[in-house]
């Protein structure tokens, strides 16, 4: 855990996206537990005519409070304390799918208005991991202040990105600092939330946000989600020798007596591996 909590005087925004940067949804499970235990308010919203491809982010029918059937837009919303009393705002919504760079400015104009003293992003990606280890979460920033008082990588990945990228590019160029946080998730899980995940995001963030995240029932439903997988590799032998392999592959790499060639060597069969691979976020750090 970090020596000390938080980025300054102002408040810290933290941000997830629905969509791509989000598998398993642990990144906006995290933000849906912020947004309900702190009681955040919606401050504003970004008008979503000139960023969402609607064939692709379609509006959606629902029912209101009231009864009535109304349609509900994919939307980007800023939440806060209207009497700013919680260290912490939230950025979540769905990911744009145009416009990035006015989107990107639009939500830099927006923060810089709140005061904030930084921004956390939250991610989670599709990688070969195994579900029955602990999930490895990356944190990294480009702000050598930010690093230096956390103890963080700066990433070198080199390749195509995602929102979350853009907005740290453009956060950081307006002198607002920033950081990332990615959770791996196993990818042969990839159509059901992971809960676990969201537990590892959840502890992560709470090393750089001044604030305690009740796990509600997140505990159980984690080794709910890991039983059921369990479950189903019982079932398929092909899948039970998939994970014992990265089970192999992850205990090799965490072991104490592992050499720097063989931490090497495992790293780039699982870049191999993972080159290709639909799903997998780049924004997320190769490391």
């Amino acid at each position: 855990m970090a020596d000390e909590q938080g980025f300054g005087a102002g408040p810290v925004v933290v941000v997830a996206f629905e969509g791509w940067n989000d598998a398993g949804e642990a990144a906006s499970g995290v933000a849906r537990a912020l947004r309900d235990q702190l009681e955040l308010d919606p401050l504003t919203s970004i008008d979503p005519e000139d960023y969402f491809d609607y064939q692709f982010n379609r509006p959606s029918v629902v029912t209101d409070e009231n009864g009535d059937r109304v349609l509900q837009w994919p939307e980007v919303t800023l939440y806060g304390d209207r009497g700013s009393a919680s260290p912490v705002m939230l950025l979540m919504g769905t990911e744009p799918s145009r416009g990035w760079r006015t989107f990107a400015a639009e939500i830099t104009d927006k923060v810089l208005a709140t005061g904030a003293s930084g921004v956390v992003f939250l991610g989670a990606m599709l990688a070969d991991v195994p579900h029955t280890r602990p999930i490895s979460v990356f944190a990294s920033s480009e702000s050598r202040e930010i690093r230096e008082r956390f103890g963080l990588e700066r990433s070198s990945y080199e390749g195509p990105v995602g929102i979350l990228s853009v907005l740290g590019d453009s956060l950081d160029r307006a002198g607002v600092p920033t950081l990332s946080i990615w959770a791996s998730v196993p990818h042969y899980v990839h159509n059901s939330p992971s809960p676990k995940a969201t537990l590892a995001l959840i502890e992560r963030l709470e090393d750089f946000i001044d604030v305690q995240i009740a796990r509600g029932s997140l505990v159980e439903e984690s080794a709910a989600w890991e039983d059921g997988i369990d479950a189903l590799a019982g079932d398929d032998d092909d899948m039970a020798a998939y994970i014992q392999q990265l089970e192999q592959a992850r205990d090799t790499v965490d072991s104490p007596e592992a050499s720097g060639d063989a931490i090497a060597e495992e790293f780039e069969r699982y870049l191999r591996r993972r080159d290709g691979k639909a799903g997998g976020d780049p924004d997320r750090p190769r490391g």
